[in-house]
C-alpha cells in the first residue's frame, strides 16, 4: 500500500473543489489524515463524504480563513478528528484582476485578506504546536505571479510576491525548530476558476487557445499534476528542502522571463 505521508496529518484550505480537493484525493492516497477546510460548506460536506467513501481518514469544518479565530476553532477541531496537526497547505485563494487605478479598495481588501492573512492565520494556528512537538511542514500555493508581473492582473501578484517572502521568512524562523516552509508555484492548471476566467472573454474558446499557446508544451496543468507535486514537497522525501518554492507550470515563467 502506498504510504509515503504515512504518520502526516494535514490540514488543507480551499479543499471542497479543484487543486485544493486534487491535493486531499493524492494526501489520503498516500496514507495521510486529512481535516478539509473551506468556506463553501454544501461543496465541503460533498468531498468529504466522497473521500470518506473511498476510505480516507478526514474530517472538516466550514471556515473563512480571513477570521483567526474561526481559523483556531477548526484547527483544534481538526486535533480532535485526526489528531495534532502536523503538515499544513495553504491553498485557498481568490484571483483579483484589474488595472491598477481602477482597483477599489474593496479588490484591494479581499486579495489581500484572502490571499495573504488567511495563509497567516493559518501558519500562526498550527506553528505553536508544530514546535512544541518538535516539527512541521507548511506549503504555501503560490503562482507564477509570485515571482513574474503580468499587465492587468494587479494586484494579485502583490499578494503572491508576498506570500513567497511569507513563505522565506518563516522557513528561515524556524528551521531550527524542524519546522520546513516552502511554497508550491503552479502556472495555469484547468480548475472551475480558470474555466470562468475563460468565460469572462466574448469568445471563451479563443481564450481558452491562448492560454494554451502560452505553455510551450501546448496544454495547461491538470490539478492532479500540482497535488502530485505537493505530495512530494509534504513527504520526508526532501528534509533538506526549506524555504523555497517549486515552481510547476510546464516552462511558462521561462518564456515569460524572456
Amino acid at each position: 500500500m502506498p504510504n509515503r505521508l504515512s504518520g502526516k496529518r494535514i490540514l488543507i484550505t480551499g479543499a471542497a473543489q479543484g487543486i485544493g480537493l486534487a491535493i486531499a484525493e493524492a494526501f489520503a492516497a498516500e496514507g495521510a489524515s486529512i481535516f478539509l477546510v473551506d468556506r463553501d460548506e454544501a461543496l465541503l460536506e460533498q468531498s468529504a463524504r466522497r473521500l470518506k467513501g473511498d476510505g480516507a481518514h478526514v474530517g472538516h469544518q466550514a471556515a473563512d480563513i480571513t477570521d483567526v479565530e474561526a481559523v483556531r476553532a477548526a484547527v483544534a477541531k481538526a486535533a480532535g478528528e485526526i489528531g495534532s496537526i502536523n503538515a499544513l497547505v495553504n491553498n485557498a485563494g481568490v484571483n483579483v484582476f484589474a488595472e491598477p487605478l481602477q482597483t477599489t479598495d474593496e479588490d484591494w481588501e479581499l486579495c489581500f485578506d484572502i490571499n495573504l492573512k488567511g495563509a497567516w492565520n493559518c501558519c500562526r494556528s498550527v506553528l505553536p504546536d508544530m514546535i512544541a512537538r518538535g516539527g512541521g511542514v507548511i506549503l504555501n500555493i503560490a503562482s507564477t505571479h509570485a515571482f513574474t508581473i503580468i499587465p492587468h492582473t494587479f494586484p494579485y501578484p502583490l499578494a503572491k510576491h508576498a506570500l513567497l517572502g511569507m513563505t522565506k521568512s518563516l522557513g528561515i524562523e524556524y528551521a531550527a525548530r524542524n519546522v520546513r516552509v516552502n511554497a508550491l508555484a503552479p502556472g495555469y492548471v484547468e480548475t472551475q476558476k480558470v474555466i470562468d476566467y475563460w468565460k469572462n472573454f466574448p469568445d471563451p474558446e479563443k481564450a481558452k487557445a491562448q492560454t494554451m499557446k502560452l505553455h510551450p508544451g501546448g496544454r495547461i496543468a491538470t490539478p492532479r499534476e500540482i497535488a502530485l507535486a505537493a505530495v512530494f514537497m509534504i513527504s520526508d522525501e526532501c528534509p533538506f528542502m526549506n524555504a523555497t518554492c517549486l515552481t510547476v507550470d510546464g516552462g511558462l515563467s521561462v518564456l515569460q522571463h524572456q
